[in-house]
């Protein structure tokens, strides 16, 4: 649906440490994807992930059935996105900023045939 939250990805310095701490609070698991990067079981929608520069606060995924109109609206109302990316087998995505600089994230999933 669009605008749901599809998706969140919590940055680490050290993934085990935040996987060991999310797991204590929340009851998380978690499963690697490759590259450090652990899909939250038991939990939202999401993944644990090595922490990078301007990857340094949670990313919230919003779903969109249309991506490129998606950042189309979104550069018409004064946001600002980066390029568009393929995720194989799982869909497209896109990092943006709103009008005030508030990061975010679309998210477009792959057609299913």
């Amino acid at each position: 649906m669009p605008g749901q939250i599809d998706w969140i990805e919590i940055p680490a310095a050290d993934t085990a440490k935040a996987r060991a701490f999310y797991g204590g609070l929340f009851g998380w698991g978690s499963a690697e994807f490759g590259g450090n990067y652990h899909v939250i079981d038991h939990g939202p929608a999401g993944a644990i992930a090595p922490a990078s520069v301007g990857f340094t606060h949670p990313r919230v995924y919003f779903g969109t059935e249309d991506l490129d109109a998606s950042v189309k609206r979104l550069h018409e109302l004064g946001g600002r996105g980066e390029e568009v990316e393929a995720v194989p087998g799982v869909g497209r995505i896109a990092h943006c900023h709103d009008d005030q600089g508030t990061p975010f994230s679309l998210f477009e999933p792959a057609t299913r045939s």
